[in-house]
């Protein structure tokens, strides 16, 4: 059904909107604040305010934050646990970590109460013999007392269990038939692999978030319904596809920092489509900057994380390094005479100082006011009609200016300078230290306040030039549009290459193509091909580390064939002395874990739509006093939108648009490209 596609980010200030006509390729944006406690107001208000009828609306896909935000805030349903005799502590106890290095104190709180992790007589031993059947009277005594508690959801958690699943199955049967809602988790539908810990918590998680991520969905789906929608309504997950809404409410640890990675898949595409392969994103939006990079056209990939101490999550999710450098980030002066930036921020409410909504302490936002590189006349997402720069000032003074015995307008650029070195040395995180030279990247700046910074990551970090997208507000709600439907499977295979079942290992990738082409087909989505690929987590016997062995695996209509030994072997050679430089000799070889992923890869529509279509010349419509280092530099604006392709502004200049503003430095220059995106470079480039 051809009609508008719709994509929606739900971030910790602002809900983006992004509408993308399918008939002709134009495109319509929206930036309002996020409605707390229940993100659906804001999520309905931004696609309203655009004018859209909900009933020509094709596809509705949505990143959200309501599973993080749960983690971080502790606020996920009441949760029991049942599990293997003995393992009532795995949770509790980790790996043996500590909140804080140092010291002899620091503690941790399970996100389940020990009174309602339950023990069962049961056992499976790692090579999947059962020792121990499953006690069934137990399970169902023990969900009783769950029940009884005050528990809405549960975790069935057994040992080995991903080797053999038979005792965890018949425990989730029981459990099943007498629970009083799904929201049910057993750690082999969740993450049939091996490491205790990990397949714990992420089961555990899983289930703490069901009640929470489902009932918000089910909430968002039938206001949606309620105003005509008949289209699809998708969930952005955390390794950048898309999932139905009936898988995300039964995975909704995969929803985990789904609106950052949607930014990220977005900004692969325009700056693939744009020329530039290496990219580094850096998504600045109200409360934190959240960097990634993407080599070669893709993006890294991590298999697991640690949303907040001792709570793992281990399903495979775009690598998001995340610090607490938003607009919204509070400035303050620690009692060594010291200038922090964040972690903690005003948010969206009571927002900046120059919001005028009760803050009274400086933020990154309030500076860029201060300098003049913010229009406190045409603020971001239309619900305040100015800004108040005298509160700024302030504030400024007050909490920085002061302490530091410093004027105005040297401490708003000493918040500038600690916010950016903060930001660079996130970008350095990413890419210096784990081998990549900047030089050869491009910065990709987006959120509402990134492209404000983009001059001052070229200089701090050393990257050749920034990409400034066409909507950079609201890039994370365009990926949202575009990423492709994914499902990530996993088992643990743990044998040896020299006795490896092949067609074992040949049913285990059948049973994940099959489960995903079902989901696939299911779903009411248009796939324009569909991508299978595997992979094997493999070391040498002896080793903890392991390496990631893609694997190239033939298929006759969905069928699999296996790969043989031989393919194994040569396979792994390859992988592992592409990363080390050696094999090792007479090393034996062991294959871990099998990584499956499915990908249906839904149409993308041509950016070039988005590039403005006027070829009248770039005309500034104003000029303004903007504070750069030490001077006031009268300053060019221009309407960023109304640009045409081809046109070079030298800075100093600021190029506005409802969703953001850029900022191009004395020394800098501004190109608009083939697709409205805007290269920052230095003068007189033109590489």
């Amino acid at each position: 059904m051809t009609g508008r596609m719709v994509g929606v980010d739900v971030g910790g200030t602002f809900t983006d909107v992004f509408v993308l006509n399918e008939a002709d390729g134009t495109a319509s944006v929206a930036k309002v604040p996020t409605t707390r406690p229940d993100q659906s107001g804001g999520f309905l208000e931004g696609i309203s305010q655009l004018g859209s009828d909900f009933s020509k609306l094709s596809v509705v896909v949505h990143g959200t934050t309501a599973g993080t935000n749960a983690l971080l805030e502790r606020k996920g349903a009441v949760t029991g646990v049942i599990c293997t005799q003995g393992l009532r502590d795995v949770l509790e106890m980790r790996r043996r970590d500590r909140p804080r290095t140092w010291g002899l104190r620091g503690d941790f709180e399970p996100v389940v109460d020990r009174r309602n992790r339950l023990e069962v007589p049961e056992r499976t031993l790692a090579d999947g013999t059962i020792r121990t059947p499953v006690d069934l009277e137990a399970v169902r005594a023990a969900a009783k007392t769950l029940h009884d508690q005050g528990c809405k959801a549960v975790a069935i958690l057994f040992a080995n269990a991903y080797a053999n699943p038979a005792n965890e199955q018949a425990a989730v049967a029981a459990v099943r038939e007498i629970w009083a809602n799904p929201h049910v988790s057993a750690s082999s539908e969740i993450l049939p692999e091996i490491r205790e810990f990990e397949r714990f918590s992420t089961t555990a998680l899983n289930a703490y978030l069901q009640p929470e991520v489902s009932g918000y969905l089910d909430r968002l789906e039938r206001a949606l319904n309620s105003r005509g929608f008949d289209g699809e309504f998708m969930i952005v997950q955390s390794n950048g596809g898309v999932m139905a809404v009936e898988t995300a409410c039964r995975l909704p640890v995969r929803t985990a920092l789904s609106g950052p990675a949607a930014g990220v898949i977005a900004a692969g595409y325009i700056a693939s489509s744009a020329g530039f392969e290496n990219v580094i994103t850096g998504d600045m939006g109200g409360t934190s900057f959240d960097v990634s990079l993407i080599a070669g056209g893709h993006s890294m990939l991590s298999p697991q994380t640690s949303i907040d101490f001792g709570m793992v999550v281990r399903t495979p999710m775009i690598e998001i390094t995340t610090i607490g450098a938003g607009g919204g980030s509070i400035a303050w002066v620690d009692k060594g005479g010291l200038l922090n930036i964040g972690p903690e921020s005003a948010g969206s409410d009571p927002g900046p100082v120059a919001y005028g909504l009760g803050n009274t302490r400086p933020t990154v936002t309030d500076a860029n006011v201060v300098l003049g590189r913010i229009d406190p006349d045409n603020p971001i997402g239309g619900k305040l009609k100015r800004l108040d720069v005298d509160a700024a000032r302030e504030a400024i003074d007050r909490h920085v200016g002061s302490p530091l015995n410093l004027g105005t307008l040297q401490a708003a650029e000493a918040i500038l300078r600690v916010a950016n070195s903060r930001m660079a040395g996130a970008i350095r995180l990413v890419s210096i230290e784990r081998g990549f030279d900047p030089k050869h990247f491009a910065f990709m700046p987006f959120g509402g306040g990134g492209s404000l910074h983009a001059g001052a990551m070229l200089k701090d970090v050393g990257i050749a030039r920034a990409l400034v997208p066409r909507y950079p507000g609201v890039t994370s709600a365009m990926g949202c549009v575009i990423a492709d439907m994914r499902q990530d499977f996993v088992q643990t295979i743990n044998s040896l290459v020299a006795t490896l079942d092949e067609s074992a290992l040949g049913d285990f990738m059948q049973a994940h193509v099959d489960q995903g082409l079902a989901l696939l087909d299911a779903a009411r989505a248009t796939f324009e091909a569909r991508d299978l690929s595997f992979e094997l987590d493999m070391a040498y016997i002896g080793q903890t580390h392991t390496v990631s062995v893609p694997m190239n695996v033939l298929t006759e209509s969905s069928n699999v064939i296996p790969p043989t030994r031989a393919d194994i072997e040569k396979a792994f050679d390859a992988a592992y002395k592409a990363t080390f430089g050696r094999l090792l000799e007479n090393g034996v070889r062991r294959i871990i874990n099998l990584r499956s992923s499915v990908t249906g890869m839904r149409p993308k529509f041509d950016l070039r739509s988005l590039a403005p279509e006027t070829t009248d010349p770039a005309v500034p419509k104003a000029t303004r006093q903007v504070h750069f280092e030490e001077s006031w530099l009268e300053t060019e604006i221009f309407d960023r939108l109304a640009l045409p392709v081809g046109t070079v502004i030298k800075g100093p200049a600021i190029l506005e648009q409802p969703d953001t503003t850029v900022l191009v430095e004395p020394d800098l220059q501004a190109r608009v490209d083939a697709f409205g995106n805007t290269i920052i470079e230095p003068l007189g480039d033109q590489s």
